[in-house]
């Protein structure tokens, strides 16, 4: 039997990957770790990992990525061969305020993973990165190969370090691990604090919402189902070592971007999205959207576009995303007005004991 272990498991990204394995790999067992912290509504975490509870084969440990010791009991107890790291301190303008959580879960919490692959060894370790490494570059669209050294956020700055981090653990020890760049994930029960999920709560609760650089910016949305399929293809093809023209022997390390390559003005991206919310019945035919927006300067830490070059995961994994937007956003305003259903349902509950 198989063992995988997923940090971040109530999280978008993570409830999602742990899903998709309990449902289509077999004589598998999936160990998710999560801390179920309030940095977004916690009844959100609570819906992902009540539908993950249902299955037998998954185990949930509550705890905390920079608690050394409960990450070295994990892998001595379950012996992990596949490792996905999808915990940490996520948001670029949270990281100006709160740079603490950051260190503590993207620097700390990573060293523990790593120390813990090193002395537990695992067929691949596997990592969140971000599309938020490139920082200012100029070069679209955004490739592995840039260079990435001028991050704009301390988000974006811990991102890179797990990135040099897991090379440097790679060639010591030999751990084969794969970073991926996320570009803008979306899609049903995601992340409160992302654009379309919190100007969809403004909009309904009939509050302004504000739309940066004036709708300029561009953004390479990517549906959460296209970033889950990327991440089981690589997960299951380890980097090997090998020989470079020099002679040099290269660790086992790799980096891609996952991304859906089209990148969309973030006016246009609002446009589709009240046009989904209506048709979902989230909002009312005659809602006065104009009314509700507000075009205001671009924010610190914040990029004028993202493009992701997917070039090498096509020609690795082949797989590129393709998700159509609308398509994407027609799901999440489905998946809001029965979320809220939901939610709403667990209040009564609670006000009725």
């Amino acid at each position: 039997m198989k063992t995988y272990f997923i940090t971040g498991v109530a999280g978008f990204i993570g409830s999602n990957l742990a899903k998709k394995i309990l449902k289509e790999e077999k004589d598998i067992k999936v160990v998710g770790l999560d801390n179920m912290n309030d940095y977004y509504d916690v009844k959100i975490k609570e819906y992902r990992l009540a539908e993950l509870l249902k299955n037998e084969n998954f185990t949930f440990i509550k705890g905390n990525l920079a608690d050394k010791e409960l990450i070295n009991k994990i892998f001595e107890e379950n012996k992990p061969e596949i490792v996905v790291n999808l915990a940490a301190q996520a948001g670029v303008r949270y990281s100006i305020t709160n740079p603490d959580a950051y260190i503590e879960s993207n620097i700390i919490g990573f060293y523990n993973i790593l120390e813990a692959c090193r002395h537990n060894p695992v067929e691949h370790l596997v990592y969140a990165s971000s599309s938020s490494v490139y920082g200012s570059n100029k070069k679209v669209p955004y490739s592995t190969d840039d260079k990435v050294d001028n991050p704009v956020s301390l988000y974006a700055a811990t991102k890179k370090s797990n990135e040099l981090l897991a090379h440097s653990y790679s060639k010591l020890y030999n751990i084969p691990s794969t970073g991926l760049r996320f570009f803008t994930v979306y899609g049903p029960a995601g992340r409160p604090d992302m654009a379309y999920f919190g100007f969809t709560n403004k909009l309904i609760n009939n509050e302004k919402i504000q739309i940066f650089n004036y709708g300029n910016c561009k953004r390479d949305f990517t549906y959460i189902d296209d970033i889950v399929e990327g991440i089981m293809r690589v997960m299951k093809n380890a980097p090997k070592k090998k020989i470079n023209e020099n002679g040099w022997t290269e660790p086992p390390y790799a980096i891609y971007n996952i991304g859906n390559g089209e990148p969309v003005k973030l006016l246009d991206f609002v446009t589709i999205l009240q046009e989904e919310l209506v048709r979902a019945g989230v909002l009312s035919e005659d809602y006065d959207f104009e009314s509700h927006k507000e075009l205001v300067e671009m924010q610190p830490g914040d990029v004028p576009i993202t493009y992701a070059d997917t070039i090498p995961l096509q020609r690795d994994f082949d797989f590129k995303p393709s998700t159509d937007l609308r398509i994407g956003l027609r799901k999440f305003a489905e998946w809001y007005k029965e979320f809220y259903m939901w939610k709403n349902q667990q209040n009564r509950n609670e006000k009725s004991y």
